[in-house]
């Protein structure tokens, strides 16, 4: 409540970005004092229940609530966010080579509409400065998973130099990548998502990270993450092709171009829109993709995610862990909590053991 009755009206009345930088900034120092990482833990942080802890991908998640990318581009505050609730957090999108990204104003407000749009554009520092920022954490108190994208100079035929180049210099501080070719502010990058282009990129990805693995004896996972506003024509092709290249799984869903449902004048706005309105599109992606792969391989739900019976519904749909971003802007840390508190007792009134037993639900009735 401190965060909706007194902290919300006052970054409300910033400039977004400016109002983003403060926050982040803000849980950066954070984990500079001594003893406050332990009091924002005992606020906000999400104590392991049985009903919901999950293993996937080799790691454990203690809740199965994790941060969506774009909210710690540059992986500067993830001791802060790890005391917040989070099962697992998605920092970048990172690319190479530093760039400033789009010019401003690139974020919009939309409150009647539970909403952002943003067309930063892969706004951050690059590979470099994260791996510095990671490799002086001690230890990750949750999964860390590193989103990566190209350089907006750097042509669609040569995307795939950028993203082996990020997958190289960060996989010791990794516990797992994100391949983000869905964002709709940086020009032509959605093309990677269909056909040849988007089969050979994930072939030579998945290639890179086998010899990463090879190297160490490890197994690290790389997802894919999808658009919302793709024909289920599209969608039933890009599946295919992402299952048949071997990626580990799908996050479904990147932010929309639609703007159906809104009513803020801020909807004319260019570039990528998440929040509520995305929140029935997402969960018929996940459907969609879970029937295509017969459920046998993982869904990571984000996307519309301000309710546990939004989570619910994603996961029920076929997503085995499910990502928030929008929510937490507008609701605060306290929604770590009450989602993970509103999921067990969902699956408690649905006579549900654990998490998994519901995941895909949908599909058995």
């Amino acid at each position: 409540m401190l965060y909706r009755n007194f902290l919300k009206p006052i970054f409300f009345r910033m400039d977004p970005e400016q109002a983003h930088h403060t926050v982040m900034g803000g849980l950066a120092t954070a984990a500079k004092i001594p003893g406050a990482l332990s009091i924002m833990k005992g606020l906000y942080g999400v104590q392991e229940d049985p009903m919901l802890a999950t293993d996937l991908f080799g790691l454990h998640f203690h809740s199965p609530i994790g941060l969506a990318a774009g909210l710690d581009k540059n992986a500067e505050a993830v001791k802060g966010l790890s005391s917040v609730g989070f099962g697992f957090l998605e920092v970048g999108t990172v690319t190479p080579v530093g760039q400033p990204g789009n010019e401003k104003p690139r974020m919009f407000r939309l409150p009647e509409d539970d909403a952002l749009i943003n067309r930063m554009g892969f706004n951050n520092k690059g590979a470099d400065a994260m791996l510095t920022r990671l490799s002086q954490l001690k230890q990750h108190t949750v999964p860390i998973w590193v989103n990566i994208g190209k350089n907006k100079v750097t042509p669609n035929e040569a995307a795939h130099e950028d993203y082996l180049s990020c997958i190289r210099k960060l996989y010791p501080v990794a516990d797992l990548f994100v391949v983000n070719i869905s964002s709709p502010n940086t020009p032509n990058l959605r093309n990677l998502q269909h056909g040849e282009e988007l089969r050979q990129l994930l072939g030579q990805i998945v290639q890179e990270m086998k010899l990463q693995n090879e190297a160490v004896g490890r197994n690290k996972a790389v997802l894919v993450k999808i658009a919302p506003d793709v024909t289920e024509e599209e969608l039933a092709h890009m599946t295919e092709t992402i299952v048949e290249s071997g990626v580990s799984g799908i996050i479904a869903t990147n932010t929309t171009l639609s703007r159906m449902g809104t009513t803020n004048q801020n909807r004319l706005e260019s570039g990528g829109l998440s929040g509520k309105p995305l929140t029935i599109r997402s969960a018929e992606v996940i459907r969609q993709v879970y029937q295509y792969t017969d459920g046998k391989i993982p869904i990571i739900g984000s996307g519309g995610v301000f309710t546990a019976e939004d989570a619910y519904a994603q996961i029920c749909a076929g997503a085995s862990l499910v990502e928030i971003y929008t929510s937490f802007i507008y609701q605060g840390p306290d929604v770590t909590r009450e989602l993970a508190k509103g999921l067990k007792q969902l699956l408690q009134r649905d006579g549900y053991q654990h998490i998994s037993e519901a995941v895909g639900r949908d599909h058995r009735r």
